[in-house]
């Protein structure tokens, strides 16, 4: 199983290398997991924020807000564990773990590759870099439109869940002071709903890119994520 180093000191010397093992199985595991959560909150949390009509018939009869609440929460717990579990295995697991986490922002190289693949992106650069984890780029935008995003929803989910756990719950004594914080329950609330959409643009340009990346730069994004092997094309 071959490291970067492994790789680019096989490059330097004229050794093509075609594949490398990057995404550990609790990353992998992890990102689909997180996927499927992040769908069930956006829908769940756009009813939410825009009830559906009154069901026809004795309220007794329906439950059907009560169950997109619950969905909303229980997605919601998922997602905030796996968010813990992902914190814990960027200190066990291997460097390509730490990626979303630490950015190496006082090298100056590490910034002329993120510019470089904004043009990329933009189709003013021809040529493709070959990275084996994320690019400096995508590492970027991970950081700041994942990673610190969805410490803020964790936060404001939170905090607006413990308005109807009731003052005393650990809803409220660990969120509690966030409402109060951003100007109250309205404020809260309209800078989850924000947050939402924000992560949802997000999370379309970051599937745009993964399609992008596998057909115009010859090495494997989707793929990657299921057997954790980056493949590389001639």
């Amino acid at each position: 199983m071959l490291s970067q180093q492994d790789m680019l000191e096989a490059e330097r010397h004229g050794r093509q290398v075609r594949s490398i093992y990057v995404y550990e199985a609790p990353v992998r595991l992890w990102h689909w997991i997180n996927a499927l959560a992040l769908t069930v909150l956006a829908v769940t949390g756009y009813f939410i924020g825009q009830p559906p009509p009154t069901m026809p018939g004795e309220a007794s009869d329906n439950f059907l807000f009560g169950y997109i609440r619950f969905a909303h929460f229980a997605a919601a717990y998922i997602f905030a564990v796996g968010i813990l579990g992902r914190i814990y295995w960027a200190f066990v697991g291997n460097h390509h773990a730490k990626q979303i986490y630490l950015l190496p922002i006082t090298n100056a190289q590490w910034w002329s590759e993120v510019f470089y693949e904004l043009r990329w992106y933009l189709f003013i650069e021809k040529t493709p870099k070959k990275y084996v984890g994320h690019n400096p780029m995508a590492q970027l935008m991970m950081f700041f439109f994942f990673t610190l995003l969805a410490t803020g929803m964790l936060f404001t989910g939170f905090a607006l869940y413990g308005e109807g756990a009731g003052l005393g719950s650990w809803q409220d004594r660990l969120f509690g002071w966030v409402i109060p914080a951003l100007g109250g329950s309205m404020q809260t609330h309209s800078l989850h709903r924000l947050g939402m959409w924000i992560m949802m643009t997000f999370v379309m340009m970051h599937v745009y890119a993964a399609i992008r990346e596998d057909i115009m730069s010859r090495q494997s994004l989707i793929s990657t994520m299921i057997s954790g092997w980056r493949m590389f094309k001639d």
